[in-house]
């Protein structure tokens, strides 16, 4: 586990997920979340300009944490790397995937949803698992329950999907949460429109 990364993770608590159409909004987006405080992101591999976006705030603004969601096939894993990502992250457990990312020395978080997940991730030695679908799996009364055998092993979780502001301190007040992953900071319809002010005072309103 690249302890640094999960540090800087912890310390912001909120990592916005983000799929972006256009690269040419990438440092615009990056400047909206400099200038609202929360200076990360998790940019999924879920549009053609992903690696390009990924590519432009990690050399021109080093300050965003940037990592590549939805990591799917090595061939992903690898171009996130090239790209500059700082971490990965995606929506399963993928055994090759995964020991792909330890040989590379990549900080990697698979989703998990059950135990037999954890304890795949847990024989591979990795320890901070983005647990998704959130909602949809149960909500925290779920991840609480799933985290509960496996605590004193440092297991820590980043929840995402389905989580809004009305529900995200429930999670954070989770021992075992490090952080919450979410799309509301950087929606789609704000990208498209630049709507770059309304994406600062979400990250405000998140971080106060």
């Amino acid at each position: 586990m690249n302890v640094d990364i999960y540090q800087r993770i912890e310390k912001f608590r909120i990592v916005p997920v983000i799929a972006i159409e256009d690269a040419d909004s990438a440092l615009a987006l990056a400047d909206a979340l400099i200038e609202g405080g929360l200076p990360v992101a998790e940019v999924t591999f879920r549009t053609m300009a992903a690696s390009t976006v990924i590519s432009k705030i990690a050399k021109e603004r080093p300050e965003v944490l940037i990592g590549a969601g939805t990591i799917l096939t090595i061939d992903n894993l690898k171009k996130a790397i090239d790209c500059g990502a700082k971490f990965g992250v995606s929506p399963g457990f993928n055994p090759n995937i995964a020991e792909e990312a330890l040989k590379l020395n990549f900080p990697f978080s698979p989703g998990v949803m059950t135990p037999s997940d954890v304890e795949n991730a847990l024989s591979l030695g990795i320890r901070v698992l983005k647990f998704f679908p959130a909602e949809a799996a149960g909500g925290t009364k779920m991840l609480k329950s799933l985290a509960a055998p496996y605590s004193h092993l440092g297991v820590r979780f980043i929840p995402t999907g389905g989580i809004n502001p009305e529900i995200l301190n429930n999670y954070l007040s989770i021992p075992q949460v490090l952080a919450v992953g979410g799309t509301w900071i950087a929606k789609a319809e704000d990208i498209n429109n630049k709507n770059w002010k309304q994406i600062s005072i979400n990250c405000k309103w998140e971080t106060k």
